[in-house]
């Protein structure tokens, strides 16, 4: 255990010596890296044990592994200026992971991934929406080619629509208010303090139904659960790290790489090929988002 500390800080310490957004962007391709693997791992287990059993059993290891902290203090475990933040970021998480990790299972991992970037589409929908952020015509026709994009990935001309694809973008919905709260979080909270709110919000949340609906993991079972749940934390610590010293239209592109990620995973370990509807989609929805954030970066709102 120390050799892996003392390895993790001296990554820390290298990292730290970069400028902001190229810090960011290293944690971002780290967390999407971990984060893949972990999907694939959901993906395996959850060919016999129910998504919310998945989940459920995830959340546990997050809340253990967030316990010592909890324990020594937990009033500063749970101290926030902002509960209403994380109980809406609870609800919202607990939807987009059933819906999203059920589409994830039943659809190739590639596929999967890719409708998930549809998620920058909905967040400039929702800037537009709800926080009334003024667009200009380039914003515009990122957003236009956002929504070819989500169509193409539905492939409407098929006999009818996947209720797995449907899934996948619903989640994508969900978790791009999500992107928005973790943000705000991200520049006002501890760390700790917004992943032990997550992990035993939604735990709480998924308990009831967990029990009702309990399959006996095998043992090979238990330690991929186990596994599932050590790596989200990690995922989530790599990507609240990012955008706290990282600015999220810099780092939205990098994100990316989960797509590269996913192919070779579901090529590798699942014989799998993503769809040409799915990726031509996803290119569109990417190229959107790039467009978009460019011309903002470049000060171009015309």
């Amino acid at each position: 255990m120390a050799v892996t500390d003392d390895m993790v800080g001296r990554v820390q310490r290298r990292v730290a010596l970069l400028p902001g957004n190229l810090q960011g962007a290293v944690w971002i391709a780290m967390a999407g890296l971990v984060l893949t693997i972990m999907t694939a791992l959901i993906k395996t287990v959850g060919e016999t044990i129910p998504v919310i059993q998945i989940l459920f059993l995830r959340q546990m290891v997050m809340t253990a592994a967030m316990m010592p902290g909890i324990l020594r203090d937990p009033r500063r475990a749970f101290a926030t200026d902002t509960p209403y933040l994380h109980l809406l970021r609870i609800a919202l998480s607990s939807i987009a992971m059933v819906a999203g990790f059920t589409a994830m299972v039943h659809l190739p991992l590639a596929d999967a991934v890719a409708i998930s970037f549809s998620r920058s589409f909905f967040v400039a929908i929702f800037a537009i929406l709800l926080l009334h952020e003024i667009v200009g015509r380039h914003r515009w026709t990122g957003i236009f080619a956002g929504f070819v994009g989500v169509i193409v990935i539905t492939d409407p001309t098929g006999a009818q629509i996947d209720r797995y694809v449907l899934l996948a973008l619903f989640s994508a919905g969900a978790v791009a208010l999500i992107m928005v709260i973790v943000r705000k979080l991200a520049q006002r909270e501890r760390l700790a303090t917004v992943i032990t709110y997550q992990a035993v919000g939604v735990g709480l949340i998924l308990a009831v139904p967990t029990f009702l609906n309990w399959v006996p993991p095998t043992p090979g079972q238990w330690i991929l659960l186990i596994c599932i749940g050590l790596l989200s934390t990690m995922g989530q610590s790599l990507n609240f790290m990012a955008f706290r010293v990282g600015e999220a239209t810099a780092l939205a592109p990098v994100d990316y790489l989960r797509l590269i990620y996913s192919t070779a995973i579901g090529a590798i370990f699942f014989l799998e090929q993503p769809t040409w509807s799915t990726m031509i989609g996803a290119l569109l929805v990417i190229l959107g988002t790039c467009w978009g954030l460019w011309h903002e970066r470049h000060g171009d709102h015309d």
